[in-house]
């Protein structure tokens, strides 16, 4: 095994557990907070959508997808304390932004070279681009163990 399919192996493992704790939440369940200080689920994927592109699009401009219109607004800092479900996409249009996301991720990843991980991004915390797209299963990881927090509020079974 490769970087490259070590990559793509970090990046399904996230999408699994991700996916799987995402599954079974409805559209109200995704506007709950596992704290009041904590932003909602529905908030926090779509920020990982955006991150997502932002990040990948300073390497891979031309494999990333565009955003859907105004999805960057809805899903900035500025936004994260509505709880105005709204003000937000709906669980339908965070899923196909993300399949659509991951997968200009996915596709710039498997047009690379072992030597092309090595190259420099310019980010500091994530300084090569096998480091950056790492980063991009990881932070997906990162928020998911405040999903679990939620799913036990909403009497969800364990999944995982």
């Amino acid at each position: 095994m490769n970087g490259i399919a070590v990559l793509e192996l970090a990046l399904g493992t996230s999408d699994m557990v991700a996916m799987a704790y995402l599954s079974d939440l409805s559209d109200a369940e995704l506007m709950m907070r596992p704290h009041p200080q904590c932003n909602h689920v529905n908030w926090q994927v779509g920020h990982l959508i955006s991150a997502e592109h932002e990040m990948m699009k300073s390497v891979a401009a031309e494999k990333m997808p565009p955003l859907p219109d105004g999805f960057a607004e809805k899903y900035s800092k500025e936004h994260a304390r509505s709880d105005d479900p709204a003000e937000f996409a709906t669980k339908e249009e965070l899923m196909a932004a993300y399949r659509v996301q991951r997968e200009g991720t996915l596709s710039y990843l498997r047009g690379l070279n072992e030597d092309d991980l090595d190259k420099e991004t310019g980010i500091h915390y994530a300084p090569t681009v096998a480091a950056l797209i790492n980063m991009q299963a990881a932070h997906w990881l990162m928020h998911c163990g405040q999903w679990v927090v939620v799913r036990r509020q909403a009497g969800k079974p364990v999944v995982i």
